[in-house]
Parts: structure tokens; sequence; C-alpha cells
């Protein structure tokens, strides 16, 4: 796991980063997207992120459960390569109606 965030509905609006405050969305050293979970938010399928590395879109997915993300709500990515000094980047498509939304 690279990271996990838990941002609160008030911040998570259309065009946020869900981690521009994180320190690992960029390092020094390679790494490997494997998969994705998104929770949180009001009702399942309401929020909607994009991921990114670096300008390149990974993939768009919809929060899949309420509460916090567990191993169970990871969806499978392609083994996406991330370069060392590239931002990982998980933009708001469709904000959250209410409750943090969480992104592991």
């Amino acid at each position: 796991m690279i990271g996990q965030v838990s941002v609160p509905f008030a911040t998570a609006v259309v065009g946020y980063d869900l981690f521009s405050q994180e320190k690992w969305n960029i390092a020094s050293q390679p790494r490997v997207l494997r998969g994705i979970a998104v929770t949180g938010s009001a009702a399942a399928g309401d929020c909607e992120v994009e991921l990114y590395v670096g300008m390149r879109l990974v993939t768009n997915i919809f929060n899949t459960a309420v509460g916090f993300a567990t191993r169970d709500h990871v969806q499978p990515l392609a083994g996406n390569f991330v370069p060392p000094g590239t931002k990982i980047s998980c933009i708001v498509k469709t904000a959250p109606g209410t409750n943090p939304i969480q992104v592991v």
C-alpha cells in the first residue's frame, strides 16, 4: 500500500486532489499501483474520482461502499508503473454527498 486518506466531504469538492496534502504522492523511488479502494460518502456510487500518474489518467472509480475502506473494497489495477519523482493524484470528479471519502 502506498498510502491512504480520509478527506471531509466539505473539502472534497469537484476538482480537488485528495492526495494533495500527502507526502507520499511524490517519491524518489519507483512505485507500482496494483489497486485502489474508494469508500465513504452517503451511498455507494455517489462519488467518482479520477486516478492519475503524472498527467496520465489511470482509471475512473466510484465509491463502492460507505464507511472505511478495507482489502475487500480494493479494485485491481494493471500494475501501473510510477517513475521516481512522478506525482500520483486522485481528483474528485463527482463530489461526495455527505461523510468523509476514504481512498486506499
